[in-house]
């Protein structure tokens, strides 16, 4: 995807563009994760309803976010955010989430599944961007890694002890 809006950003067209079809990707896919988290927040059921409820919403928050934060950075490199629900759809690299789930052992598993999933990509992200030349991009992944990881681990916690 072309850059298509003036800017005097001074990092090269060539790299602008490829950023911003990186981020375009990871966008996709972190509205996809925003959405499974709530699909995960409105359907939960069980012993610990409510301390997942609160987590998978926390997980969201978080992510929506991140959400912006990608968004606005494709904007700022002289892109377009792609970022309706259709494009999301249609781009993101994230598995499905189920939508038959109630169990909230089931939904810890499955979040965390995507969690890690979007975790991976985001840090691909970081050294890819990091090798064009465009640190403040990577930073801005890295922090969004960061906050990933440690997401990931209050959701994991769940599973252990609970077999």
């Amino acid at each position: 995807m072309p850059v298509n809006h003036k800017t005097k950003n001074d990092l090269a067209r060539a790299t602008r563009e490829k950023v911003v079809n990186l981020l375009n990707a990871r966008l996709a896919d972190a509205i996809d994760l925003t959405l499974a988290a709530k699909q995960a927040h409105w359907n939960v059921k069980g012993p610990n309803f409510i301390a997942l409820h609160k987590l998978f919403d926390e997980v969201y928050a978080l992510v929506a976010g991140h959400v912006d934060l990608i968004a606005e950075r494709a904007v700022q490199l002289g892109g377009n955010a792609d970022g309706t629900l259709q494009a999301a759809a249609k781009n993101t690299t994230l598995k499905p989430y189920s939508l038959r789930l109630s169990a909230g052992r089931d939904h810890v598993d499955a979040l965390s599944s995507t969690m890690a999933d979007f975790g991976k990509r985001i840090r691909a992200a970081i050294k890819e961007t990091a090798d064009w030349g465009d640190a403040d991009t990577s930073d801005m992944l890295t922090e969004i890694s960061r906050d990933i990881d440690k997401q990931l681990w209050f959701v994991e916690a769940h599973l252990e002890g609970s077999r």
